[in-house]
């Protein structure tokens, strides 16, 4: 099972999600390193766990209240592959999401206005810079998240489906309630997508609070999980994190 640190920016900094509860978001404390500067904990990421990728979760540009595009190019910059995940909602969000240091481009339900726009979603991202798009399907306690009711008004599987046909081969599934609250990863909806696209790379979030989490998802066959607050407190260390991009 692979493990994916997870950095949520806001306002400048790197800040510790709990349950999607934006406005209460406070600056990370880490034992990885002492400021919550963002690129100074990506750097941590990589120097002290040995990874090669990070998710970067810009809040503020899912919120539409602006955007870190420096700093994502400057964790870029370091190496690392970013997954980026920058409330894109159109062709041209995604393209720039791409130009802007994004090795993998996110595709939140959260955000997602029409699931036919996937194509020429995919389709901006590999001209901007040849990266790859994830469809990650947002949930709050098990309800699907979506920009518009044409998003919400369509079964997760179905959507999978859409973005399967777009070229999409790697899927994020969850549970925004979950973030941050140690209370273990839900599953569910991500054995009905496992059991719809067996061939599909998914993605857990939300939710892991240690090594037995990580065992459990790797025994139900997902590939890897998103995991910030276990990493921050030390719960996780670098034996249980790979080196794959």
């Amino acid at each position: 099972m692979r493990v994916v640190p997870v950095l949520d920016l806001k306002g400048g900094v790197a800040v510790h999600a709990v349950r999607g509860e934006r406005h209460r978001y406070a600056p990370v404390q880490s034992v990885l390193n002492p400021s919550a500067e963002p690129v100074a904990l990506a750097r941590a990421f990589q120097e002290r766990l040995g990874c090669d990728a990070c998710y970067v979760a810009d809040l503020d540009a899912i919120t539409g209240t602006g955007d870190h595009g420096p700093v994502i190019r400057e964790i870029a910059a370091l190496g690392l592959a970013v997954w980026l995940d920058a409330g894109v909602a159109t062709a041209d969000d995604a393209g720039r999401a791409a130009a802007g240091g994004a090795r993998r481009v996110i595709l939140g339900t959260e955000t997602l206005r029409d699931a036919r726009d996937l194509p020429a979603m995919v389709a901006a991202a590999r001209s901007a810079s040849g990266a790859d798009c994830i469809l990650s399907l947002d949930h709050r306690e098990g309800r699907l998240l979506g920009g518009s009711p044409a998003v919400t008004g369509v079964p997760a599987t179905d959507l999978a489906t859409l973005a399967w046909t777009a070229g999409i081969r790697s899927f994020i599934v969850l549970d925004l309630a979950r973030v941050g609250a140690r209370s273990g990863p839900e599953t569910e909806p991500a054995r009905k997508l496992r059991a719809h696209l067996p061939e599909a790379e998914i993605v857990l979030g939300g939710g892991v609070r240690g090594r037995d989490d990580l065992h459990a998802l790797a025994a139900g066959g997902y590939q890897a999980a998103l995991v910030g607050t276990a990493l921050h407190t030390g719960v996780l260390g670098p034996a249980d994190l790979s080196r794959r991009s």
